[in-house]
């Protein structure tokens, strides 16, 4: 085997090892991509074409295949039962008020910090919907019926 082709080889196992390590789904299209290289070493291709072929091929790889793999396996998402509360009701138990950035809801038994979905001051005591979360905050919108 050409040493070329040992190097094709060994860029493809680092390229593996990185993606086992981080599972990024963005360095195993360079794995692939150097194993397409290594088929054209082995077909005596100059080492000019086996770059462009690599460059090529990762190129590719990582603009039409990773946003699919990313949407359909779900990496880098992280899902918690916190998502739940996005459309539950709560109760302020600390006025919420985003200029002093301060406000307290408990919802499913948790007290959870929160803020004004449309920068209103909300009391004490007054029933909010949880629009969305934004980090570790609950982002609310006051209930106009009281329940």
């Amino acid at each position: 085997m050409n040493p070329v082709a040992l190097l094709w080889i060994g860029a493809a196992v680092i390229f593996i090892i990185i993606e086992a390590a981080t599972m990024g789904l963005t360095t195993i299209w360079f794995a692939v991509a150097a194993l397409v290289a290594l088929v054209a070493s082995i077909f005596n291709f100059s080492p000019l074409l086996q770059i462009t072929v690599f460059l090529v091929v990762s190129a590719v790889l990582i603009y039409f295949t990773r946003p699919l793999a990313v949407k359909y396996l779900k990496i880098g998402t992280i899902r918690t039962n916190a998502d739940k509360l996005v459309g539950g009701i709560g109760k302020v138990t600390e006025e919420i008020d985003n200029m002093n950035g301060k406000g307290l809801v408990k919802i499913s038994g948790q007290v959870w910090t929160s803020r004004s979905l449309n920068e209103t001051i909300i009391p004490i005591n007054s029933l909010v919907k949880v629009d969305r979360i934004d980090g570790v905050k609950l982002i609310v919108k006051e209930m106009e019926e009281k329940q």
